[in-house]
């Protein structure tokens, strides 16, 4: 009985896993509704999930697990949860009303485009969009209502991340009409459901914090034994340089305030991004980035014979008629003929980069892309360019300085009057500063904190460092432990001492990232494996001198991970440098999205980004057990090592996927969409679920098959994060 219970529960959760993969590539090929309908609510899917709870519970009554009251709570917890969203799909409403200044309204529709009567009387009385200052880029919807309930009458705001509720109909800011005059409000009423799912989540952290603390558990047994663990163990080219500013010249120029991807920044933050755009690097021979942004609107001719522009796949490069990775602008066009036209229109990938590069330099060649004149008109700051048509409420004065003062600088630079030049350069930024005025320009702090991030350019130079410092140590301890050696203590000190230097250095870079854009850096792909980074050196650190310090005072009990801990540290600084280098840029400091202002975010990632690190040391541990496969010690070691970080590790990543739950339910009126990136952080979680059980799966008691399991559950991680971006896409495709 015992066994059959075992088999039936984890073989239903086996297929749960597998109904969501197939779902999530459902959703992607045929349609949301279609794989929320026949896959995700389907009935015979609500019947697997209740089936999976009903032995589940039956094999953990069997197994007497209550007798560990915290273990057996933390998995009634899930229960709890599952009830709650049961209740919510059975009785919960979803839908959507559509508000017009001053119009009542007592109808919203719902999912299925059929109307649900309020029983009250809501009505739009204002609305408002507040913008980061000096730019038109919206920083939040703000809403009021007003509900007329009988004789009551009762007002409330609706912002972003900022809901309003009565009577248990919670309403959501969704989107606004073009005119200002309307609004789309999300609307959801489920009183039970989601009080019981919060009971679920809280019951869920109280036992996985009083879980470390629970006696006579697998974790404390696995932690015992790991303390008693003791080891074992460039060529030269005669094409003539294109003609440049002299670097002083070009420096002021990137002193200009500019509008760019709303926000206004210093010029210099678009000539970093432009070079790395076009060239992969944000430096070009010996030219700073300032110098090839000007060489290319002051020098056209001789830029577009440069070969810069860095070129992927092999059929673009053919259609462009170039050999090597590289193409000058001149080699996109032939007898008039735009080359990419044919490529572009089969919809190939790289085309489309090239082309977009192509394109970038066109803005820049022509001006169009330096919206430097700020011009105030009824308390709103417009930024321009001098090719675009002046506003009619530009004075005389304003249009001759935006037309011309550009014009003037061009010509002085032509006649070789770098003095006039470098004046005149000076006078649009004083224009700047007297028409922007400094309450909608950034504090000048910031202004230099921007220009010395972008001016580090740390990214690549450290990513080879630590990737190639980590494998090098790698190889080292691995040959290490097959003989039955350890490396120098002093060795490990300046290992360690380096990693205290990195995670400083790391966090300088952050933090002045934090303090130029604003806000924690954690709203996109760049900023969160920059994060996972830092969190990794400053575990890879804080790891090291623990163990040293318990290696001093226990002489003879050295754990195997003091020894591993330094490479794969190394390593996973350099592999998550190289992936937030992936797109051959920074991506550029932005504005947050209004949804993305809420301080749950910032929890929501950086512990899952902590989850993510430790299942990488797991996922490392599994490859150096597969290379040292024949040193059964050592592979067992290697498993118990594993298995205690998998603890803290599935924890963090669970609380991580529920605090997102309740971001969700703040700002879109639901605590789970069935987004790509949710489904999959459920599958990543239940998939390493299934290793903390080996007390009831056999076949995990390997080590070997432990080891190759947990690398082949990290790519459950990686789809995850980059899968969904690039391939499923969703909600969550900024991250």
């Amino acid at each position: 009985m015992n066994k059959r219970l075992k088999a039936i529960s984890f073989s239903l959760m086996g297929v749960i896993i597998l109904l969501l993969v197939v779902a999530s590539i459902t959703e992607k090929l045929i349609s949301t509704e279609f794989a929320v309908k026949y896959f995700y609510t389907a009935p015979w899917t609500l019947c697997l999930w209740a089936l999976t709870v009903v032995f589940a519970i039956a094999y953990l009554i069997q197994q007497k697990v209550y007798k560990l009251p915290v273990t057996f709570f933390l998995h009634f917890s899930f229960v709890i949860i599952l009830a709650g969203a049961m209740i919510t799909h059975i009785f919960g409403k979803q839908g959507s009303i559509h508000l017009r200044l001053n119009e009542p309204a007592r109808e919203f529709a719902l999912s299925e485009n059929t109307m649900q009567t309020l029983p009250f009387e809501i009505t739009l009385t204002d609305f408002s969009i507040d913008y980061y200052p000096g730019t038109q880029a919206p920083m939040d919807f703000v809403s009021i209502v007003q509900v007329a309930d009988g004789e009551q009458t009762h007002q409330g705001q609706i912002s972003m991340n900022h809901i309003y509720e009565y009577r248990h109909y919670r309403f959501y800011q969704a989107q606004y009409d073009a005119d200002g005059e309307g609004c789309v409000f999300a609307v959801s009423y489920d009183p039970v459901g989601i009080a019981v799912t919060y009971i679920g989540y809280a019951c869920l952290l109280l036992s996985i914090i009083f879980f470390f603390f629970q006696r006579r558990t697998h974790f404390r047994s696995l932690v015992r034994r790991l303390t008693l663990i003791a080891l074992l163990f460039l060529p030269l080219s005669m094409q003539a340089e294109p003609k440049v500013l002299q670097r002083p010249l070009a420096a002021h120029f990137g002193n200009l305030y500019l509008y760019y991807n709303d926000r206004v920044c210093p010029m210099q933050t678009l000539a970093y991004d432009f070079t790395a755009k076009l060239y992969g690097k944000t430096s070009y021979k010996e030219f700073t980035p300032e110098q090839v942004l000007t060489g290319w609107f002051f020098h056209y001719d001789d830029w577009a014979t440069e070969p810069m522009i860095k070129i992927k796949g092999t059929e673009v490069r053919q259609a462009l008629g170039i050999e090597g990775k590289y193409a000058c602008l001149n080699d996109f066009y032939q007898n008039g003929e735009y080359k990419l036209e044919k490529l572009l229109r089969t919809g190939n990938r790289n085309a489309k980069q090239a082309d977009e590069k192509f394109r970038l330099i066109s803005m820049v060649a022509t001006g169009s892309i330096f919206r430097i004149y700020p011009l105030v008109n009824e308390g709103q700051v417009y930024w321009l360019s001098f090719t675009q048509k002046p506003p009619v409420f530009i004075t005389d004065e304003q249009k001759q300085f935006m037309l011309g003062s550009m014009d003037y600088v061009a010509l002085q630079i032509a006649e070789g009057h770098n003095k006039e030049a470098d004046n005149a350069l000076r006078k649009i930024l004083e224009y700047q500063e007297k028409e922007a005025g400094q309450d909608n320009l950034p504090a000048y702090r910031r202004f230099r904190a921007e220009k010395r991030y972008n001016s580090l350019q740390y990214t690549r130079p450290l990513a080879m460092a630590c990737a190639t410092l980590g494998l090098l140590l790698f190889f080292l301890t691995c040959l290490l432990i097959a003989r039955g050696k350890r490396i120098n203590q002093w060795y490990n000190y300046s290992l360690t001492v380096l990693m205290i230097i990195l995670w400083l250095f790391l966090s300088y870079a952050l933090g002045l990232r934090w303090f130029v854009s604003g806000h924690i850096p954690l709203g996109n792909g760049f900023e969160t494996m920059q994060f996972l980074a830092w969190v990794t050196a400053l575990l890879t650190a804080v790891g090291s001198i623990y163990f040293e310090r318990k290696r001093l005072l226990q002489p003879a009990a050295a754990p195997l991970l003091a020894q591993l801990l330094l490479p794969f540290g190394y390593l996973l600084c350099g592999m998550t440098l190289m992936v937030s280098m992936m797109s051959a840029a920074n991506p550029q400091i932005t504005n947050l999205m209004p949804v993305l202002q809420s301080p749950l975010l910032t929890l929501h990632v950086a512990i899952i980004m902590v989850a993510y690190c430790l299942l990488a040391f797991v996922m490392l541990n599994g490859v150096t057990a597969l290379i040292l496969h024949k040193n059964t010690e050592a592979t067992e070691k290697l498993m118990t090592l594993s298995q205690v970080l998998l603890y803290p590790a599935i924890f963090c990543l669970t609380i991580g996927i529920f605090i997102g739950a309740v971001w969700a339910n703040q700002s879109w009126g639901r605590y789970w969409g069935w987004d790509p990136k949710e489904v999959w952080a459920l599958i990543t979680m239940m998939v390493y679920a299934v290793m903390l059980h080996t007390g009831s799966l056999k076949f995990l008691r390997k080590p070997l098959v432990f080891h190759l399991y947990s690398i082949l559950a990290f790519m459950a991680v990686l789809f995850t994060y980059f899968g969904v971006n690039f391939i499923l896409g969703g909600m969550h495709s900024y991250a």
